[in-house]
C-alpha cells in the first residue's frame, strides 16, 4: 500500500511540475517581455505588414526589417509568410532573442504561438497585436536554426 501511495505520489508531483513548465524548452517562457506588453486587438492600431521570404541569393528577409515608433503606440503586425518554408517572428530584445536563438538549436521543432512571436508554415499568415510601453531598440527575427545567421531579423525603434 505505501509502495502504491507513494508511486501514485510520485506520478501526481511529475505531472504537475510538467504542467507549471509548460510547452518549450527548460527556461523558456514568454511571460516577460523586454520590448514592451500584449495589445488589445479591441483598441485602436497602426497595421504594419511584415512578410516573411528567401531570396534567389540565399537570403532570408523580413520586408520592411526596420520601424520606428511612438512609446505608448500600438502597433497589429500582419505577417505573411510568403516563403517555400516555415520561418517566425519573435519580438524581443537582442539579448533575449540571442539565447532564445540558442535555445531553439537544441530544440529545432519549438513551434511559437506566443503574445510576441509566431511561427508560419509557407503561405500561412498570421497577426500580433503589441504595445511598444517603453523606450528603446527591440529586435524581430526568426530563431529557427540559420534563419538569423541568412539575414532574417529587423529592428525597431521606440522613441
Amino acid at each position: 500500500m505505501i509502495r502504491r501511495l507513494s508511486a501514485g505520489l510520485l506520478a501526481a508531483t511529475l505531472l504537475s511540475t510538467i504542467a507549471v513548465a509548460g510547452p518549450g524548452a527548460p527556461g523558456h517562457t514568454h511571460r516577460k517581455f523586454e520590448a514592451g506588453e500584449p495589445g488589445d486587438a479591441k483598441k485602436p492600431a497602426r497595421i504594419v505588414e511584415i512578410t516573411m521570404r528567401e531570396t534567389d541569393d540565399g537570403k532570408m528577409v523580413f520586408t520592411p526589417n526596420r520601424l520606428e515608433v511612438r512609446r505608448g503606440e500600438q502597433v497589429k503586425f500582419v505577417l505573411k509568410n510568403v516563403g517555400n518554408g516555415d520561418h517566425e517572428f519573435m519580438l524581443d530584445s537582442p539579448e533575449h532573442n540571442a539565447r532564445h536563438k540558442i535555445a531553439m538549436e537544441k530544440n529545432p521543432d519549438m513551434e511559437h504561438d506566443d503574445p510576441n512571436g509566431k511561427r508560419l508554415a509557407s503561405s500561412k499568415n498570421g497577426e500580433l497585436v503589441w504595445r511598444f510601453s517603453k523606450i528603446g531598440t527591440f529586435e524581430f527575427a526568426c530563431l529557427m536554426p540559420g534563419h538569423y545567421e541568412a539575414g532574417m531579423h529587423g529592428l525597431v525603434v521606440v522613441k
